[in-house]
C-alpha cells in the first residue's frame, strides 16, 4: 500500500526519537550531556546542572471512522501537513481526556459532527516517527456535518469512492484498507492491531511509503 504524505518529511524521519536534539533541560534549562544511565539501555539527555533525565515518549493520535448509509466520512485537510488531502477526523490526544473522548472531540472540531462510538477499530504503532494511532468505529448521532477550521470539505464516500491516492497519511491508508477488507469479507468490522514500518524513496517530487502491518487481529 502506498501513501503520498505523512506527518514527517524524510529529513526529519528520526527526529522524534533523536535524543541528540535535546540540548537543554526541560526543568531548569541547564545544558545536557548524552549518556546511557546506569541500569538503562538507551542514550538519554541528562542535565549537567540538576541531573534530571529527559525521557522521550510517543504521541497518541485518536480519531473516528464514521459509518453512515454504507459510507464513511472523510475531511479534506485545510492545514499542513498534507494540505488538500483526505483524512479521517483525528488528532493528538490531550492531557486529561480518554482516547474515546479525544476521538469524539477531534471529530467535532474537524467535521462539526456529533458521534456515538461503537467500538475500537484499529491500533497502529509507527515507531519511526514516535506515534500510536487509535481509531474508533463510530456513527453519526444526527446526519449533520460540515467543515471545521482545519477542514475545507467533509464528504461521505462509498467503499468504491474512497480516494486512496489522495489520503493524507500512511495511517489513513492502512485504516481504510483494513475497513474495506472487512466489509468485503462479510460486512462486520474487526479490531486490528499492527505496526507500520516505513522506508522513504524520492521519486521526482513524490515520496513512496512502503507499509507493512506485521500483525493484526
Amino acid at each position: 500500500m502506498d501513501s503520498s504524505s505523512d506527518h514527517s518529511p524524510p529529513s526529519s524521519l528520526h527526529s522524534p526519537g533523536d535524543v541528540q536534539n535535546v540540548k537543554f533541560c526541560q526543568w531548569c534549562g541547564g545544558p545536557t550531556k548524552h549518556e546511557i544511565p546506569e541500569g538503562e539501555e538507551r542514550l538519554r539527555a541528562i542535565c549537567t546542572s540538576c541531573g534530571k533525565i529527559t525521557y522521550q515518549n510517543p504521541k497518541m493520535v485518536v480519531g473516528c471512522l464514521i459509518e453512515h448509509d454504507n459510507k464513511v466520512l472523510l475531511c479534506k485537510r485545510k492545514i499542513e501537513p498534507s494540505y488538500g488531502l483526505w483524512t479521517l477526523p483525528a488528532g493528538y490526544l490531550e492531557i486529561g481526556e480518554s482516547a474515546m473522548e479525544g476521538a469524539i472531540r477531534e471529530t467535532r472540531e474537524e467535521a462539526n459532527a456529533d458521534v456515538e462510538v461503537i467500538s475500537p477499530f484499529a491500533q497502529l504503532d509507527i515507531p519511526l516517527i514516535g506515534q500510536t494511532y487509535i481509531i474508533f468505529l463510530a456513527r453519526l448521532k444526527k446526519p449533520h456535518f460540515s467543515p471545521g477550521p482545519e477542514s475545507s470539505e467533509c464528504l461521505l464516500f462509498s467503499l468504491n469512492e474512497i480516494p486512496f491516492s489522495s489520503l493524507s497519511f500512511s495511517s489513513m491508508v492502512v485504516t481504510l484498507s483494513l475497513y474495506v477488507e472487512d466489509m468485503k469479507a462479510g460486512g462486520k468490522p474487526k479490531f486490528h492491531y499492527g505496526t507500520i514500518n516505513k522506508r522513504y524513496f524520492h521519486l521526482v517530487s513524490n515520496i513512496s511509503i512502503y507499509l507493512s502491518v506485521i500483525y493484526k487481529v
